[in-house]
């Protein structure tokens, strides 16, 4: 309930007035950038850590910081999408985790943390426009929005079972809002990768586009169905529905990351780390 009384008061100050200031906001994160459509509105952020976009310390907390900009600019909506051609995100990035320094490790999860806190509470619409493969870290940015436009011929899906990692329960929850419950619970636990195809017809993604461009125009079209919604009463009933979710990882986020610490610092976790870079590395052979 605290959670939601801040949130209104926060978008109260941001709705309150009905004069509408919208600014072109442009990124200063090295590893993303930010367009705004100055007709709509709309805010498009692009992940440009080439060639995955494997999330690291560093991209995540552009990610965040982009996300405050963006909400306080007072955009309509925003649309996050890859520069890559191929892949939206890759998932978070193993070097990260693999024979870390202990204080970046910590610092690395609680940017992850705060980035889903600021992404899937967002007030302001939100929408991925999937334009590559989205395993793992890259499913739950996308399925942290509130609708997904995937290109056909990639992948999309939690599948940290198969590499010996146990997905946390805000990365399951946010599963869960999207899929039903019965199927999400199927796919994390088999590490399901869902073709694109798969992804439309059990609603992990929306809708399908045959471009980028396409799927950014697709999710511009979805923020259309709100012209004539109070963007206070909209934003609140997101909250809303979301809160739950949202205040469970607000209340838990020592625990979360005193058992991501334990977790990851596990020898066998670290050799199945290591195998997993082994056998990347052979590929690119």
């Amino acid at each position: 309930m605290a959670m939601i009384m801040s949130a209104a008061k926060n978008l109260l100050t941001r709705y309150g007035s009905t004069k509408n200031n919208i600014y072109r906001c442009m990124s200063t994160g090295k590893l993303t950038t930010v367009d705004v459509n100055e007709k709509s509105g709309v805010a498009v952020l692009t992940m440009n850590r080439l060639p995955v976009n494997g999330l690291n310390l560093e991209l995540l907390r552009d990610i965040r910081n982009d996300i405050d900009e963006i909400e306080g600019n007072k955009c309509r909506g925003l649309i996050l999408t890859s520069a890559s051609s191929s892949v939206f995100s890759a998932g978070l990035d193993i070097m990260e985790m693999y024979k870390p320094n202990q204080d970046r490790l910590k610092e690395f999860w609680t940017t992850l943390q705060d980035t889903w806190l600021a992404l899937y509470g967002s007030s302001v619409p939100t929408a991925a426009a999937i334009n590559g493969h989205s395993p793992a870290g890259g499913c739950l940015l996308a399925t942290s929005c509130e609708y997904r436009v995937m290109l056909p011929k990639f992948t999309i899906g939690l599948n940290e079972t198969k590499l010996g990692i146990v997905a946390p329960k805000w990365f399951m929850a946010t599963f869960c809002n999207v899929l039903p419950r019965r199927v999400a619970e199927m796919a994390l636990t088999q590490g399901k990768m869902f073709s694109s195809e798969e992804a439309l017809k059990v609603g992990l993604v929306d809708e399908l586009a045959q471009s980028k461009e396409e799927a950014i125009e697709k999710c511009q079209q979805f923020f259309a169905t709100f012209a004539k919604t109070n963007p206070f009463a909209r934003a609140m009933t997101k909250q809303q529905f979301r809160s739950k979710d949202l205040q469970q990882l607000e209340d838990e986020k020592a625990q979360d990351l005193e058992a991501f610490l334990f977790f990851v610092n596990q020898p066998s976790v670290q050799k199945g780390l290591g195998i997993y870079l082994d056998s990347l590395k052979a590929k690119t052979k």
